[in-house]
This record gives structure tokens, sequence and C-alpha cells, in this order.
């Protein structure tokens, strides 16, 4: 029986947003963290919510082994640990979060026959409101993808979708939080140039984001239809849409999910 549930390796911005949010669920002593960089653990093990171990640990101690490198990194990490996995006599799970790294290509760098769940997530799971994209091959059964959605239950909504649709998606909801920052900011700012505070604008940018995202997921409507609700005829917030039409706002949202989701291919 593996000595921890979750071991993760990497705590950068993805691998440690996860690794926090699996530490509402998880307690500490079954949840293990590692990073060539110490600075990247020291949050989640010196405030009690994680245990520090080495990397043949988390390898060798973990039932669901997290790979938190970039894309680029993974074949140098495999070449460190797939003699480690080799060796395990024990079921394990690894878990993917590397964009454009297919499940079969996970698969060849392991050179070991196990599960694997490919995921991508975004950081806000570190708030526990975050989108977590999966699926899994054919060695993953349905105890092992329970266990995973458990395990991160308290980092925001999870859905599983076809692996071929996981870059789309994940251009979308991976890179997205990233865009909506932009409007925000530009949300503030515009605020800022009326008069408002810069604290005040910000806040408000926030919450209108937040409110307006909740109508989204709560009322089910269309974007579409909730914008015409608040479009009043010759009103102010017509004037403010005609404005962002006249800047190609669509488009440009649209061809930043499209450039993220093509240099997502250049990864593969």
């Amino acid at each position: 029986m593996s000595q921890y549930t979750f071991g993760f390796i990497g705590c950068g911005n993805m691998g440690g947003a996860l690794a926090l949010a699996a530490s509402k669920s998880i307690p500490a002593h079954q949840l293990a963290v590692c990073d060539s960089d110490a600075s990247k653990t020291e949050f989640l093990t010196q405030s009690g919510k994680a245990t520090l171990a080495d990397l043949s640990e988390v390898v060798n101690c973990s039932k669901y082994i997290f790979l938190g490198v970039k894309p680029q990194g993974m074949a140098s990490l495999f070449q460190k640990i797939s003699p480690m996995l080799q060796k395990r006599g024990d079921r394990f799970v690894l878990v993917s979060m590397a964009a454009g790294v297919s499940i079969s290509k996970i698969e060849h760098m392991a050179g070991v026959n196990c599960a694997v769940i490919r995921m991508m997530p975004n950081t806000p799971v570190s708030v526990g409101t975050g989108m977590i994209l999966y699926d899994a091959n054919e060695k993953t059964t349905a105890e092992d993808v329970d266990g995973f959605l458990e395990g991160l239950s308290a980092a925001g909504r999870m859905d599983r979708l076809s692996e071929g649709l996981i870059d789309a998606a994940g251009a979308l909801s991976g890179c997205g939080p990233a865009f909506v920052y932009l409007f925000a900011e530009g949300l503030a700012d515009g605020g800022v140039a009326c008069g408002l505070p810069r604290e005040k604008a910000r806040l408000y940018a926030a919450q209108t984001l937040l409110g307006a995202a909740e109508m989204l997921l709560k009322t089910g409507r269309l974007p579409g239809e909730l914008k015409d609700a608040v479009c009043s005829p010759g009103g102010t917030t017509i004037a403010g849409v005609h404005a962002l039409e006249e800047g190609a706002f669509r488009a440009d949202s649209m061809n930043a999910v499209i450039a993220a989701f093509e240099k997502t291919k250049t990864l593969k």
C-alpha cells in the first residue's frame, strides 16, 4: 500500500495550486511534494498542508504521481523516474498536466504498463473555483478516477473530455484566466480614468466579472441574451458595447484562444 495518496513532482504555479487544492481533502501525511526549487514547497510544508519528500520518495511511495513539469521538461523527467516506475510492484497512477503531451506519449516515456490520467487545470483551482478537464487511458479503473476526483474535489469543477479535445479546451480554460485578468485590468483602468480610486475600481471589476460568470452558470442563458438584458435602448451600456465592438473585442477574444491552441500544437 502506498505511503502517500497524492505525490507532486513540481510545485510551480500550476502544480502548487493543485497541491494546495488537494490539501483541503487529503491530510498532510498522505500528501507529498517535491521540487528542485525548495522555495516552491515552503508554503505547503511549513504551513502543515503537505509533507516534503525527495523525487524518489514521491515516485516510489505515491498512489497518484502528479507530473507538474513543463512540456519541454517531461522527457528529462522520465529519464530519471522511468527506471523507478518499472521497479514498482504495486498499482499507481501517473497524472500529467503538461499541455500538448498526449497519453500515448506519456505511456511511451514511462516505459511501463500503468494507468495514466491526463488533465488540464487552471490556476483558480487554488481558490476552489478552477476548471479541470481530464481523460484517462484504458488501464485506469473507475476506482482510480474516483480517487482522483475525490482528492481534488475542493479544486472546482471537473469534466471528463475526450483527449482529442483537451488541447482546444485547455486553450480556453487553461489560458483563459490570463485573458480575463487583462480584461479586469482594463475595466479597472477605465474606472480610474473616470475618477474612481484604484482599489475601488479593482474591487468593482472583480466582483462584476464574478457576478457575470455566476449568471452564466446559474441561469443557463446564452451570453448574448444576458448582454441584451443589460443594454437598454439608447443607454450607457450599449454605448460601451459599441466601443468594444469597434475595437474588435470578440474577434480578439477568439483570436487569443486560437493562438493559444496553435501554440499548444507545437509542444507535441
